[in-house]
């Protein structure tokens, strides 16, 4: 993806949104018709959905298992990612319960299908069998993560089953961009519904949301991440530096894959051991997701409060829980997140996938969560190679003290 392009596409949403709100007020009986567009998109990505997910978890889990003579390592990469996502998550609900985001903003949906508001502690596992027996999403998952354990040890039918499942990746991504071209088109709709349905003043919290966002995103960085980098024994401020060639051409493209090769260069010049480099920043961009998990659980929080569904405990466990799942299925794809946000509302059932829509508007402007993304899967790298004892530190001091 080129800058122009992303640019690009940036312009087409901004506009879109602007004529969405235009229409809306000028003509709101006739612009709440429009809600079609964004529907017709969440359908498409929700009708994409089993089949990404089962090909993203399945080859993640089989690339893990066949890392060579790096078991021991492995174990520590995934208690580390693990650790960093249910940080991510937690901190993302907090902020939205903090926030009480969106609440009355708009009137409530119908009842959800399930009954997760019913959630109780000592139900709460026979309510989660239930969700997973009814959804279509949880089971998939399953699939894919046993049958990346059986591809991950190898053999000729294994190699070849991996090697389609990385072309059908490829193929999946590709109807998934042509998908995400329409995401103006979809924006429209959905703002001019929002608008001409329940007034300009609806837009507010939507702003709010992306403040908050932007805001969380800051603070991660900047308490979890600094802690990580000091114990590692650079500054973070000093990696942001070394590192802002590729965090600036993540925030002009918003795609993290466009920092992936400068990343393994610079990590690997700054004394990093090469395989653990490759091994974690790959892996990483799949499981290390840190900026997307916190959009992912205040994105729920949003549009829970604003369909005005309660969130008591349980039901906060029960989102941390699903979110464990979900987020094995997010990768640094464009529209990525928006994808995982739909397979977890699919899951949980507490709000229709439609009201995704509205956030459709503001997709483009979470540039935030994409240099979470790769900003983590950095301080990830170094943390690992010092945890594995892999890292020349003379050589980092070096290459962070040539900034100074």
């Amino acid at each position: 993806m080129s800058i122009r392009y992303a640019s690009n596409t940036s312009l087409s949403i901004l506009i879109a949104i602007a004529l969405g709100i235009t229409v809306g007020w000028a003509y709101p009986e006739r612009a709440v018709d429009l809600k079609l567009l964004s529907d017709g998109f969440i359908k498409l990505v929700a009708l994409l959905m089993p089949f990404l997910l089962f090909v993203l978890v399945a080859t993640g889990v089989a690339g893990i298992q066949r890392a060579p003579g790096q078991r021991h390592v492995v174990r520590r990469i995934i208690v580390y990612f693990q650790l960093m996502s249910c940080a991510a998550l937690l901190v993302g609900m907090a902020t939205g319960w903090a926030f009480n985001l969106g609440h009355g903003a708009l009137p409530a949906p119908p009842a959800p299908a399930l009954g997760m508001t019913e959630l109780s502690l000592l139900c709460a596992w026979s309510t989660l069998y239930h969700v997973f027996t009814q959804s279509l999403v949880l089971q998939v998952m399953l699939a894919a993560i046993i049958c990346g354990l059986v591809l991950g040890r190898g053999g000729v039918f294994a190699n070849r089953c991996l090697s389609g499942l990385e072309t059908a990746v490829q193929g999946l991504f590709y109807l998934l961009r042509i998908i995400l071209q329409w995401a103006p088109l979809a924006a429209f709709g959905a703002m001019a519904f929002v608008v001409g349905k329940y007034g300009v003043s609806s837009v507010v919290p939507l702003i709010k949301f992306v403040l908050v966002i932007y805001i969380t995103c800051a603070l991660f960085v900047m308490i979890v991440f600094a802690a990580i980098t000091r114990w590692v024994g650079i500054k973070l401020p000093s990696l942001i530096v070394y590192l802002k060639e590729e965090l600036l051409w993540v925030a002009f493209t918003g795609s993290s894959v466009a920092a992936l090769a400068g990343c393994v260069s610079k990590l690997e010049a700054a004394g990093c051991d090469r395989q653990l480099v490759r091994l974690v920043l790959t892996t990483g961009y799949t499981f290390n997701l840190a900026g997307t998990n916190l959009y992912l659980t205040t994105a729920i929080m949003f549009l829970a409060h604003r369909g005005g569904v309660e969130m008591a405990v349980p039901q906060l466990a029960a989102v941390l829980l699903v979110c464990l799942i979900t987020s094995l299925s997010s990768t640094s794809v464009a529209g990525s997140a928006l994808f995982t946000l739909i397979a977890t509302l699919n899951i949980l059932q507490w709000v229709p996938l439609e009201a995704v829509g509205l956030l459709l508007g503001v997709e483009r402007l979470m540039k935030c969560r994409s240099l979470t993304n790769v900003l983590g899967n950095c301080v990830a790298c170094l943390a690992i190679c010092r945890w594995q004892k892999s890292i020349d530190p003379e050589m980092l001091r070096r290459q962070m003290a040539i900034l100074n």
